[in-house]
């Protein structure tokens, strides 16, 4: 029966029954989101078999054409939703089986890993959080969403907000970095991104925030590993983004595949049901990642597939992904009494919430329109804000007035194993990018300067697996960079050396990469170093064989374009980095906010043995948290508050005057840190609490004006509770979390 005739046949029927939940994990009942039921929903329940039920709950993947088995399960109403299938044409055959051809005639929810774009591929989400411009973020999540729902997908696995400081974990690359503030505003921006990218309902996808909560706390970088920390760490630097994904309406969430104090999220019934529900708010979807309910018994925590869908039902999970086990076990298990109707009723309640928020109620075949398809995907205005994102992201590590490119040079040497790539610049999680669509690097160098210019090529080395490869080919370079006026090295790490599953050791580039560099700077030719690479590596041997180093990250589509033009000067670059690029790899797990110890921080090797450093390496990072430099220079003069107390529920203003000191325009983002002076619980050296992004034309100075409102001030108290006490406070305003003004202020009561 079609779903519209059965609708029409149900009526829609008044309904304030309130759904019983208690987070207790005594209980049988996980806490419910959802306290007034929908007449429309309840009408489609109540008509449902519990293997009509099941199926809702069932997420499989197809990333191949539909088998029989397959479009015989859809028919019977035992597939809910579909990852991995794309396009309108092989999209909307499904649905009108499920439509037209099921039982029950629901919807099937289309869904896919459109992170970082769909067909027209943005930065990775680290770069993009290295713009600083959430607005650019914003827009870039609304490129993916028009490109996938033109291409008939539903929802995204997308924005993945853990905070990650390891930049040995592979998946630092899907995160916006290091710091919970810049994370929680990003996150924020790209669930309005997904969500509201359009008119309509089926211009938008559903956003899906992930992984709760923990997961980028790998150990040692390894992906999957367990990692135990503290509840204060859980609260203060974990949650923070997941809230401010909540707060911009996500319509879903993905539990991790790590544990949190011993438990696996799946049943975790205190992170799953007392946080997230209770003190969190969350009233939406919760999935699991793939197959993670197996992972119950992997784990050991479940003895049985069973039993570990049992405590994943209970604990308030969903969708089951890929793992199959709700489809297949909840009718019998709810026979034998193990698990409840309500329980089950409860979780098909939220996926069809879910499909009515995505409008397939009113519309199931709305997101299936070739024409619009054909005309969403790598679109003019597609294309344009993603290398405005691109342009925006790439972040100045080092210039000695190499760059921008001067007039005089006529001649550039292109070295290196990425000066020609297009696959490795879409980077991890590519979607549907293909890199014919991508311009390389030395094309696109090619194209800005015409002419102007003459460019020669070199490989300079092989990237083989992470082997030293390809050293036959370093002669060959250097002989092209003695030829030339200046070398442009394009180095980096391949597609996969980053991503899910991508934890490294060492965080040296690959291969023979530094010595090659360090064989060409031998030529004493002004050297521009640009890094392709979805993590911060060490760079300490490559600055110091360079003039000038660009971190381009995995740039996306139009990366090749937005390296041209930042090193030509058409883009003054303005990124600022959103994670620390270490000196050495034995400083990592490194950041900008360690907590303040007995031991001085500051203090080097040579000045003092007993502080909290390394004995064998300068304790600073080569660039900090929040650096990026210019085409021209900044002056910050003073600050100034307009008082030097506040009370607890008051606020403050503090300002600082911004001078563009230099020749051409630049955008400049301001930080604002805070520290608490004395505290019942150590708080870190400093904190981002604050950021605002000043366009300054040459000579021209604006004021940043900076509110410091309570919420700036709170923590997590001794009782785990945010609290403000009074006392003295440090605020500091500047260029990144090293090159900081400073005033004190009180607070009082």
């Amino acid at each position: 029966m079609q779903l519209r005739k059965q609708l029409k046949t149900y009526g829609l029927i008044t309904l304030s029954i309130l759904i019983v939940g208690c987070k207790s994990a005594k209980t049988d009942t996980p806490t419910s989101s959802i306290t007034i039921l929908d007449p429309q929903i309840e009408a489609i329940l109540q008509k449902l078999t519990i293997e009509e039920k099941a199926g809702q709950l069932n997420l499989i993947p197809m990333p191949d054409l539909p088998t029989e088995v397959q479009l015989k399960q859809i028919r019977e109403g035992k597939i809910g939703s579909i990852l991995k299938s794309n396009g309108t044409a092989q999209n909307l055959r499904l649905q009108k089986i499920a439509v037209e051809e099921s039982k029950s005639g629901i919807p099937i929810l289309f869904q896919e890993d459109v992170i970082h774009g769909y067909k027209t591929i943005a930065p990775i989400p680290l770069a993009e959080a290295a713009s600083w411009d959430m607005e650019a973020i914003r827009k870039s999540a609304a490129v993916a969403a028009r490109e996938a729902s033109a291409s008939g997908i539903h929802l995204t696995y997308a924005p993945m907000v853990d905070v990650a400081r390891d930049p040995r974990w592979g998946r630092i690359l899907e995160t916006a970095g290091e710091d919970p503030y810049l994370s929680s505003k990003a996150s924020f921006a790209r669930v309005k991104g997904f969500q509201e990218s359009g008119q309509h309902s089926f211009q938008n996808v559903l956003g899906c925030v992930k992984h709760f909560a923990g997961y980028g706390a790998s150990l040692a970088g390894r992906d999957y590993n367990i990692q135990d920390f503290s509840e204060r760490e859980l609260r203060e630097t974990y949650l923070p983004s997941f809230q401010a994904a909540i707060d911009a309406g996500v319509a879903s969430l993905m539990c991790a595949y790590s544990a949190y104090d011993g438990v696996p999220l799946t049943a975790n019934t205190f992170l799953m049901q007392d946080v997230l529900r209770g003190e969190m708010g969350y009233k939406g979807l919760v999935m699991t990642d793939w197959a993670t309910i197996n992972n119950l018994v992997s784990t050991g925590i479940a003895e049985n597939g069973e039993i570990a869908t049992t405590m994943a039902l209970k604990n308030g999970i969903d969708m089951d992904m890929s793992s199959y086990k709700y489809v297949a076990l909840i009718p019998k298990l709810v026979k034998e009494g193990k698990i409840t109707m309500t329980q089950v009723d409860n979780a098909v309640r939220q996926v069809l919430m879910l499909k009515k928020k995505a409008g397939l109620f009113d519309n199931p075949y709305a997101y299936f329109d070739a024409e619009r398809e054909k005309n969403e995907l790598l679109s003019a205005q597609n294309k344009a804000e993603t290398k405005d994102i691109a342009l925006k992201s790439m972040v100045l590590l080092k210039n000695e007035n190499v760059l921008p490119i001067s007039n005089a040079i006529k001649k550039i040497a292109i070295i290196g194993p990425f000066a020609k790539a297009k696959r490795d610049l879409l980077g991890w999680w590519e979607c549907k990018g293909n890199a014919d669509d991508v311009t390389s690097i030395y094309d696109g160098l090619k194209a800005e300067f015409g002419d102007k210019i003459e460019f020669t090529y070199a490989q300079g080395c092989e990237i083989d697996s992470f082997k030293v490869a390809g050293e036959k080919f370093i002669p060959e370079a250097i002989e092209t960079a003695k030829k030339a006026d200046m070398v442009i090295m394009v180095l980096g790490e391949e597609f996969w050396m980053s991503g899910e599953g991508g934890g490294t050791a060492s965080l040296h580039l690959p291969s023979a990469q530094e010595k090659l560099i360090a064989e060409i700077a031998k030529t004493n030719k002004p050297i521009v170093s640009v890094i392709v690479s979805g993590r911060p590596y060490v760079l300490t041997q490559i600055a110091q064989n360079s003039n000038a180093v660009l971190q381009a990250w995995m740039p996306g589509t139009m990366g090749g374009e937005a390296v041209a033009e930042i090193l030509s000067g058409k883009f003054n670059p303005s990124g600022k980095l959103p994670v620390t690029f270490p000196f050495h790899e034995g400083q990592v797990p490194i950041f900008y906010n360690y907590r303040k110890t007995s031991h001085s921080f500051e203090s080097g090797p040579k000045n003092n043995r007993y502080s909290t450093t390394h004995r064998d390496v300068q304790n600073k990072p080569l660039y900090p948290f929040g650096f990026g430099l210019s085409y021209t220079t900044y002056h910050y003069s003073d600050i100034e508050l307009s008082s030097a107390t506040m009370t607890k529920n008051g606020s403050l203003q503090a300002t600082i005057k911004v001078t563009n000191t230099g020749k051409v325009v630049g955008r400049e983002i301001v930080q604002l840190y805070l520290h608490d002076e004395v505290c019942s619980v150590t708080r870190p050296l400093k904190e981002l609490k604050d950021f605002t992004i000043l366009d300054l034309e040459p000579g021209q100075t604006k004021t940043a004006t900076f509110n410091i409102t309570p919420d700036k001030l709170e923590f997590i108290g001794i009782d785990y509770k945010k609290t403000i006490e009074p006392g003295k406070f440090t605020l500091f305003i500047g260029r990144n979390s090293d090159d900081l003004k400073k005033i004190g202020f009180e607070v009082v009561n």
